[in-house]
Formats: C-alpha cells, structure tokens, sequence
C-alpha cells in the first residue's frame, strides 16, 4: 500500500474500524465478556514484561479499543501516524497498518477485541521506539558509532500517551530540532525530483573547465539547471554564468571552490537523486541516536565535513577546516557526545602505547637517537638517557617506557588542546602540519581532531568568561608552561558523521562516505524495510 493510497482511503479504514470496534464493546457488556477480554489481553501481552506491567496497573482496562473519546483519538492518532510513518523515512511494512485496519475491521468479539487492544499497544510502542531512537543499534552497524542512544521507558511512553491529547503527544516522538525538521523537507522535494526523473542525463566528461563549449558543457549546463543553481539558459559555453554555479555546487559539495568542473566536482555532479535521498534518510535515523537536545552552544565536529563550527542557537558562530582520522581500521574517527571541560594551552603530548610500540620503538631499535623531539619515562616518571636503553631487548608487549614530547611549537599537539574526558582519548588540537589543511579529503590523523584555526577557536570559547579572550589566552601562552584552562560553562561536543546536513538558511550540504559508514547504515535500513518512498507502486 502506498503512502498516497493510505491517505486516501484512512477516513474511510477509521470509519469502519470505528464502527466495528463500539459495535462489539457495547453489545457485549456482561462481566463474562470483560473476563474475555482481560484474559486475550493478558496473553497478548505476556511476553512483553513492559506491557504486561502497565495492563496489570491499570487493571486490564483498555486504552485503545474502548467505547469512549478518548480511546477512539488514540486509536486515530495512532493510525494517522502510521500512515505517515514513509515521511520519516522508517520501514512501513515494520507495522502493518493494513493488517492492523484488518483485524479491527474483523472484530467479533471481546476476546477479539482483547487481542487487537494488545496488538495495537505493541505496535505503539514499537513505532514510539524507532521515532525516539531511531531502527537500528548504531554500534552494530559499526563499531566506529559509539554514540549512547537514549532510549524512554516503554511505560513512560504508555503513560505519556494516556495522559496527553492524542495527536499532540504523537507529534513529541520524532526529533524536535531543526535539522530533523530540514531534513525532511529536503527528503520530500528529492522524492518530488526521482518521480519527475532526477536531474536529468549525467555529465559525459572527466573534466570541463571556463571557455569550452560542446555537447558535454549543455548536460552540465542542465544538470546545474535541474538542480537549482542556475536559471534556465539557452549557453552552449561554460561562461562566467555557468562558472558561478559551479561555485556555488563545489561549495555546497564541500569541494575547493575555483569554479572548474574538475574530477571530483563531476563525480559529485552525477550522482544521483536515488543516492542523495539515500543520504537523507541515513541522516534522519542518525538524528534519532542523538541526545534529545545538542545544547544552545555546543560543537558541532562533522568527519565527513572535515570541519569543527561552535554553533549557538543554530546559527553558526565560528568554523575552522579540520583533520579527521585516517580511512584505516584503527585509525578513524569514532562517533560519539561529551562535554568539553577545559583546554590545555602548551601541552605535552603524551604519545599513544600504540603509537609508542609500533611506530617509535621500531625506528629506536635501528637508531637510538631516532625522533630526538621525544623523551622517554620510567614507570615512577623519571625522564632516562636514551644511551641507557638497549632498545633491542624490547617488543610491543615488554616496552617498558612512556614517551612523551614537551611543549614545543613542534610539538605534535601545537600550542593548545580542547579537552572533553572520553574512553577513547579523543580531543582536539592545534598542529605544526599546516599544509594538510589546503587538501579537499582531510582524513590524516591517528584519530584525534586536528584544527586549522585552535588559536580562533580559543578566542571564541574564552569569550564567555574572559573580557579580552586573546589577551588571556596568550598570556597564558608566552609562559610556555603547559597550563589548564577550566572552561566555567561546559560546552556540549558532538562528533558526528553526515554525509547530507543542512544550514539554518540555504541548501542541504553533502559530503563524500569517507569511512563508508553510511553505506552500511543505508544497507542495514533496507534489510530493516525501508525503501525509497517515491518509487514504490
């Protein structure tokens, strides 16, 4: 059954089951019948301790297939809202409206009705879940998600639903903020496209720069026409029109912005609807994993994006390029949510064991005097002569030395560190690698996040609590001490991964699957059931 098709005959299914269901609750009402009832609900529902547990509280009185007002809002909120599930991006087969419409339809009898109370509670609750919290367990997609998903208690969503009106407490299950709202939006006009065609025929060429002309410059005029970024055209040349929005693609494609159609910018040219949709619905279910509310201020770092912005109210207050994790298996980025407490400005790096024993110990064992930035500790934390060491006695396992670099400006750190305590040692940092910061794929770090701008970054925090924020923070620094930094206000940080997000004004922004993550979250969605809405019969 289709979304369309469901929306047209729904007054007429709510009719009907209407009908059905207070014909049978008024013309049965002997105790026998109530007993009936009670003894089909309570097997319904005996293998849900949960639900079990709420019925026996309320003594087996039903809240959806009663005779009175407010069950029958419930009942119509809830069909409403399955009906519409395909908006959100969720498998629609997951709850079987027509089989639900069905069975309420069938209803002869109290035990009946007892079956289809318990049915429809376990629907609720299974669709309250998967608005809340999203289909899937995000880290058995892939164990670089370490978000922690809150999940509400089962009863206090049944509680909720029996104590608020109907339709305004089914409006509270999805995410209230903004991005899931654009994201949405952004889902409908792409579904709107794939049923008009897409964007047309894709762009025949490897590369196409300013002052060509030919068959392969009208398909990318097209597709930019298609696409919303450039007013219809009869230009058969790639003219300062057409280089503008190409900018304007690169920019909203994350790809360097100098207007030539090059390899990457033609590879993100053609891909398609389908793809892009895709994308959409990923990130949907990736906002139900993450906590109810991101903070007025809070950090906002994007690995795909390869960007760290401090936003405020969803307006963005500052942004600096960044570089992420490697693309290799223990090196990438994980995903996840903390606080950021405090920044260490002259920070001593204190290196990884696994950076230590695989990659320092190995050049020690061939030269001593190898990476001399670096100084090594014993277990009491005593710095020892390298001279002292007989580096060929030692393996990963037996390596019995800290390694550490002192504050430097060489230092693998840079000059300042922002700090939120997490079980994976990720933090980010300034760096002495400047260069890497001009690439278009950022992805060259052992998993922490390095910036572009820390200096500004700091400015931008301290601005809370300090009067001249530059003027403190490089006090601080020309001691060259290394020193802590307490921020007064915590600041929420959000690691993220989204290959479409959008902004408060302007297009949706997509990005390249740097780690293929998406692609997984994509594939286990469709096993789950959920399919592109718009191509469905």
């Amino acid at each position: 059954m289709t979304l369309a098709k469901t929306r047209r005959d729904f007054g007429l299914l709510m009719a009907a089951a209407a009908v059905t269901l207070t014909t049978v609750f008024t013309s049965h009402p002997a105790v026998a019948q109530v007993i009936a009832f009670r003894q089909a609900l309570a097997e319904t529902v005996a293998s849900d301790r949960d639900l079990a547990a709420f019925y026996r509280e309320t003594g087996f009185a039903p809240i959806w297939t009663g005779d009175g007002a407010e069950d029958r809002a419930r009942r119509k909120a809830l069909v409403r809202t399955l009906s519409e599930v395909d908006l959100h991006g969720l498998p629609v087969a997951r709850y079987d409206l027509s089989g639900l419409m069905e069975q309420m339809g069938a209803a002869r009898s109290s035990r009946d009705l007892g079956l289809i109370e318990g049915e429809l509670s376990r629907t609720f609750l299974r669709l309250a879940r998967d608005m809340q919290s999203g289909v899937l367990v995000p880290s058995k997609v892939d164990d670089g998600i370490k978000r922690e998903v809150l999940y509400v208690d089962p009863i206090t969503n049944l509680t909720g639903l029996t104590t608020t009106e109907p339709r305004a407490f089914f409006r509270t299950l999805a995410p209230q903020g903004n991005e899931y709202a654009r994201l949405m939006k952004e889902k409908l006009r792409l579904e709107h496209l794939m049923a008009q065609g897409g964007w047309g025929a894709t762009v025949p060429a490897s590369a196409l720069k300013p002052g060509e002309a030919g068959a392969a410059v009208v398909a990318l005029r097209n597709r930019l026409i298609t696409m919303g970024y450039l007013p219809r055209s009869a230009s058969q040349t790639y003219n300062a029109a057409l280089q503008s929005a190409v900018q304007a693609f690169q920019g909203d494609h994350g790809l360097e912005q100098d207007g030539v159609a090059g390899a990457s910018t033609i590879a993100a040219l053609n891909v398609p609807v389908e793809q892009r949709l895709k994308s959409v619905i990923v990130a949907m279910e990736r906002e139900r994993w993450l906590t109810p509310e991101r903070g007025k201020r809070h950090i906002l770092v994007n690995l795909t994006d390869f960007s760290a912005r401090i936003m405020d109210n969803d307006h963005l207050t500052f942004e600096t390029r960044a570089v992420v994790g490697k693309n290799e298996s223990d090196r990438r980025s994980p995903e996840f949510s903390d606080m950021m407490e405090h920044m260490v400005i002259n920070p001593t790096w204190h290196v990884p064991r696994s950076i230590a024993v695989n990659e320092y110990l190995p050049q020690m064992k061939r030269n001593p005097n190898a990476a001399s930035h670096l100084r090594l500790y014993d277990s009491r934390g005593r710095e020892v002569s390298r001279g002292a060491v007989n580096f060929g006695a030692y393996n990963a396992r037996n390596f019995p030395f800290a390694i550490k670099q002192p504050p430097s400006t060489r230092n693998a750190l840079g000059l300042v560190k922002f700090i939120f305590p997490n079980k994976y040692n990720i933090y980010l940092h300034d760096t002495p690698q400047k260069a890497l910061f001009g690439r278009e794929r950022r992805d060259f770090s052992h998993g922490c996040i390095r910036l572009q701008q820390p200096f500004d970054f700091a400015y931008t925090l301290l601005a809370r609590q300090e009067d001249d924020p530059k003027a403190y923070f490089h006090s601080v620094l020309n001691t060259g001490r290394e020193s802590i930094v307490p921020l007064k206000t915590q600041v929420p940080v959000h690691i993220i991964y989204r290959t479409a997000f959008t902004k408060a004004q302007g297009r949706t922004q997509y990005r390249g699957d740097v780690y293929g993550r998406d692609a997984r979250i994509w594939d286990a969605l469709e096993k789950a059931g959920v399919s592109l809405g718009a191509v469905q019969g």
